[in-house]
């Protein structure tokens, strides 16, 4: 939370007759609350994706991914602001970064063998063969599946917090839930920028420019119409794989907490993120029902933040003389 700004520095003395430095230039007097209080970084940091953008107006690919990382980043941004816990960027960025790696090796087709091959998890080319048989299948092969390997990062940081010194344990480590939601949100970033700009995005252009030809025409159509699924699957995530992911997080933290009973905690927040991700993706159907889902998701996760702080609160409670 952050400290209000003085009174004394927003009412003017009501004996003066005209403005003083202050009130003319706001600059000189904000300083200190620029970036606390207004933003400032995020602000800068849109000013710079908006001129990227405009230097790539011509160059598709290159602005699908300037997109795709700042709403990613503000979806991103929006969680971390809510459960109110600081942890170094480069964290989060390196869990992000290592699921989108993890996703380019050898690591995501044994998790295919094990979760697609071996159990039942063999995803569908179509969804006709029932609700019930479609919901088994995206629950081995996308959720099961997906919501470990995006969890590989945050048990990561959780193995490194307890060999790493002071205070480098502390800023990597997992030791309470909301350092789990962080971790596992960011990691579910990666994942879907790898999801969507690796896979959905060009599928999308590739088949509609065959569709229409390889002219400038089905090209043009076909780079639009991927731009209209990355904004929706990349905004979304906030209420999907973000969701997922942050909510395993916060029992991965939990965990740590209550270290004698971590099977169970663990087991709960597996399954529950499983089902989660298997019911968006087993009720696409119905666009009422897919919304319901997703709101669902976002409760859960919004839910986990807020216990999450209520915890952490009580940690520092316990620590303070």
């Amino acid at each position: 939370m952050t400290n209000p700004i003085p009174r004394e520095n927003l009412v003017s003395q009501p004996n003066r007759l005209s403005p003083n430095k202050g009130e003319l230039i706001p600059l000189t007097s904000m300083k200190p609350y620029l970036v606390q209080e207004a933003y400032l970084i995020p602000g800068i940091i849109t000013v710079v994706f908006v001129v990227l953008m405009f230097m790539s107006v011509g160059l598709p690919n290159l602005y699908e991914w300037l997109v795709a990382l700042y709403i990613s980043g503000a979806a991103f941004y929006f969680v971390y602001r809510l459960c109110g816990k600081p942890k170094p960027w480069w964290v989060l960025f390196a869990s992000g970064l290592t699921t989108f790696i993890i996703l380019s090796t050898p690591i995501l087709n044994l998790f295919i063998l094990v979760f697609r091959g071996i159990l039942p998890g063999q995803i569908p080319e179509s969804d006709s063969i029932g609700f019930i048989n479609l919901f088994i299948k995206m629950f081995f092969g996308a959720g099961l599946m997906e919501e470990l390997l995006k969890a590989l990062p945050v048990f990561g940081c959780l193995w490194l917090g307890y060999r790493l010194r002071s205070p480098k344990r502390q800023q990597v480590g997992v030791w309470e839930p909301l350092d789990g939601i962080l971790l596992g949100t960011a990691s579910g970033v990666g994942f879907t920028l790898f999801e969507t700009l690796g896979q959905y995005v060009p599928g999308t252009v590739e088949n509609v420019t065959e569709l229409l030809g390889k002219g400038l025409l089905g090209l043009g159509a076909g780079y639009l119409a991927g731009l209209q699924l990355l904004i929706p699957r990349i905004l979304g995530s906030i209420a999907g794989h973000m969701a997922y992911s942050g909510y395993f997080g916060y029992f991965i933290g939990l965990s740590v907490i209550y270290p004698h009973h971590r099977w169970k905690i663990l087991g709960v927040g597996y399954l529950t993120s499983s089902i989660l991700h298997a019911l968006w993706n087993s009720t696409g159907n119905s666009l009422v029902i897919l919304a319901t889902v997703g709101a669902i998701s976002y409760a859960f996760l919004v839910s986990a933040i807020l216990k999450g702080k209520e915890i952490s609160n009580q940690i520092k409670a316990k620590e303070s003389p």
